[in-house]
């Protein structure tokens, strides 16, 4: 059976805010696949951190896609600001959402592609009739706000089932990413469960290693999966 394609998301939230743009380099450098961005209000989540003006200082940084993950209230009236930012992918929240179709359909009309998340609390059936539209369904293994928190392991059994979701509706272009808590000793399972963006913060940006160093360990847990 061929090994799925996965890809990894480094999340810049874990790194030193001093020096973002290295970051973004360092991870370019290790083979990342995309640039995950957390985007908070310190509203819908309780904490705070950059916005389009971030996102469009480290545009230049690298060519990568940039992953951009709003975890706010309202987002409708930031994804134009978010888009001529940089950002390549824009993820709602569900939770966020009055006319969740509607915010999906406007990321794309600003030529992103599209995505939804829900929190580790949230049924999937809040997404259900928008996973034909989505570009990527991001599954929060960790409840929303703040890096280096534990993962959920009941998120594993949540990754099965939006797993055979995304299948039985024949959503193959739909890219299924998992965001909290995610390390070298994870990967693998999470990726066995059907997962296929990995984000990974505090196991890629942390001291007792370098990114390349991080980004090759978590690749290297994968290829013994």
């Amino acid at each position: 059976m061929t090994k799925p394609e996965v890809k990894l998301a480094p999340s810049v939230l874990s790194a030193d805010f001093s020096r973002l743009g290295e970051a973004v380099r360092e991870a370019t450098e290790a083979g990342a696949d995309y640039i995950h961005i957390d985007i908070m209000d310190g509203h819908f989540v309780p904490n705070l951190t950059v916005g389009p003006p971030m996102v469009a200082a480290l545009r230049p940084w690298t060519k990568l896609p940039f992953d951009v993950h709003l975890m706010m209230s309202e987002p409708d009236r930031y994804l134009e600001a978010f888009a001529r930012a940089g950002s390549n992918i824009i993820t709602v929240h569900a939770e966020a959402c009055v006319h969740l179709h509607r915010s999906v359909q406007a990321i794309k009309a600003l030529g992103a592609r599209a995505g939804v998340a829900i929190n580790p609390a949230s049924p999937l059936s809040l997404i259900e009739e928008v996973l034909a539209e989505a570009d990527l369904v991001l599954l929060m293994s960790v409840n929303p706000g703040f890096g280096g928190q534990s993962f959920i392991p009941a998120s594993l059994d949540k990754i099965t089932r939006l797993r055979r979701m995304l299948d039985e509706s024949r959503c193959l272009g739909t890219e299924l990413e998992v965001d909290g808590g995610i390390n070298a000793e994870l990967a693998s399972a999470v990726v066995k469960h059907g997962a296929r963006v990995l984000v990974a913060g505090n196991a890629v940006f942390h001291k007792g290693e370098s990114v390349a160093q991080a980004v090759a360990r978590l690749r290297a847990s994968l290829d013994k999966a």
